[in-house]
């Protein structure tokens, strides 16, 4: 029986009716989902090469097939071709549009593959794409923060810990501090590819095909570096997808963290940094404020992208084996992440690159709340003085000041030897901000000449990602 105008599909013949509005409603793919089309074509005509080795293709029909795909893609990606709102999802789209262009030879696309298989492969490829664009992005805020970083080799500024001033350190051993996080999330999507690019392809609906019995070759022609092991996993498994999730939640996690401090560095009560005006708004009833809404809106963005690795887990848990329904999900939740920090990575990027920082501010504030009181102990430690002794008499110290209401650079000799007749006034020296940081010269630490050479360790290992980000032999979009 044909089926009728407007509504085809790629399954039906056993059914005795058509579907029901209601399940037709649930069943389409969301819009969003299209966007896989130019991945779906390019996994249909490394199929349709493995189709004319089978045989079920002959070399005219190959090579008519791949020109139309060519041309599909073309008109898809510019706009002039869409699916209609009878196309249940983009391989019924993609198949009706083949089909209607080449009559029986865009139908015999659709021997020896399934839908699971497809769909399976088309977000594996536009995950990998898509890795490399994000760690492109990513990169971009890195060389933002070096830049800056580069421009405040000697500016102090004041280290905390529990949000409380700690130890005076350069600040730009402070911004390295957030690109060396951005670092290990693009190490991550290294990491995560590796695992991932394996191709599902030529494993059918769960069982593996009759006909396409080559998918190495289908692999290798999409830039995979192997079929995957088993069949069954191949159309199954997700845990690729909730993994990338994670990855793009814990560089959401790190982004928040850089735009909560952004957000307290623009303070008046910091008073650190001052946004660029493109890059911070204003408010509709209050003329004289400055907000850093780009931080912000970054900062609340990773509870959304925390949300959808849960949510991906959640449908995860307990699913058997092998396709289900249920595992469309995992697009949602992949767009969603992409697009999201496609839009934020930039807008960071940009706040970071274009911000000023006022050098003599981060200076006056970088000794106070007694943060060379370390100095001081560590100067006893190194004197023979035991480290529990050495830290009660900076205590002491630190209190005598504070019932003066002075601070450390105040102190005189006399009060020094007031306190404890080890302390004299050799310390005083070791009591200003060049020498504190100075000091602390081991490997990682914030005296300037290792940050110079972080630095440069930082530089050469970003070249290492972007030539993994701009190398890649699969499809792009």
């Amino acid at each position: 029986m044909k089926v009728a105008e407007g509504t085809e599909r790629l399954w039906g013949g056993r059914f005795r009716s058509a579907p029901a509005a209601e399940l037709k409603a649930l069943s389409r793919s969301e819009e969003s989902f299209f966007r896989l089309a130019p991945y779906d074509l390019a996994g249909s005509k490394a199929h349709a090469r493995e189709l004319r080795r089978a045989g079920v293709l002959n070399g005219g029909e190959l090579e008519r097939l791949l020109d139309e795909m060519e041309r599909v893609r073309a008109e898809f990606v510019e706009g002039r071709l869409a699916p209609s709102p009878h196309d249940e999802d983009v391989h019924t789209f993609l198949e009706r549009v083949l089909t209607e262009r080449l009559g029986a030879t865009g139908a015999k696309l659709r021997a020896g593959r399934s839908r699971n298989d497809q769909a399976a492969n088309d977000l594996r490829l536009f995950l990998r794409d898509k890795a490399r664009k994000l760690a492109r992005d990513v990169i971009a805020l890195q060389d933002a923060l070096v830049a800056q970083a580069q421009t405040h080799l000697r500016s102090y500024s004041t280290g905390f810990t529990h949000l409380q001033p700690a130890q005076p350190v350069v600040f730009a051993h402070q911004l390295l501090a957030h690109a060396q996080a951005f670092y290990r999330d693009v190490d991550r999507l290294i990491d995560w590819d590796r695992r991932s690019a394996r191709s599902p392809l030529g494993a059918a609906a769960l069982a593996g095909s009759a006909i396409c019995v080559n998918p190495a070759l289908s692999a290798e022609e999409l830039g995979y570096d192997a079929p995957c092991e088993n069949s069954i996993d191949a159309v199954a498994a997700r845990d690729h997808v909730a993994e990338f999730l994670f990855v793009m939640s814990m560089l959401a996690v790190d982004l928040s963290r850089l735009s909560e401090e952004v957000i307290l560095w623009t303070s008046r009560q910091f008073r650190w940094v001052e946004l660029d005006d493109g890059y911070a708004t204003g408010s509709s009833i209050m003329p004289q404020k400055k907000n850093p809404d780009i931080a912000e809106l970054t900062r609340g963005k990773a509870g959304r992208l925390i949300g959808n690795l849960g949510g991906l887990l959640a449908t995860l848990k307990s699913l058997p084996l092998a396709y289900n329904r249920d595992l469309s999900e995992d697009k949602n939740a992949a767009f969603d992440g992409i697009d999201t920090l496609a839009l934020t990575l930039p807008a960071m990027a940009g706040m970071i690159r274009t911000m000023r920082v006022d050098v003599d501010e981060l200076r006056r504030q970088a000794p106070l709340g007694f943060t060379l009181a370390t100095e001081v102990a560590d100067w006893l430690a190194l004197r023979g003085v035991p480290f529990s002794e050495a830290h009660e008499i900076t205590g002491a110290l630190v209190r005598a000041c504070e019932e003066r209401g002075i601070e450390l650079s105040d102190v005189t000799a006399e009060m020094l030897v007031a306190i404890d007749p080890r302390l004299h006034a050799d310390v005083l020296q070791h009591l200003t901000l060049e020498a504190a940081v100075d000091a602390r010269s081991g490997f990682g630490g914030t005296a300037p000449a290792r940050v110079v050479e972080q630095i440069d360790r930082l530089k050469l290992a970003l070249a290492r990602q972007s030539a993994w980000a701009n190398e890649y032999g699969g499809p792009t979009c």
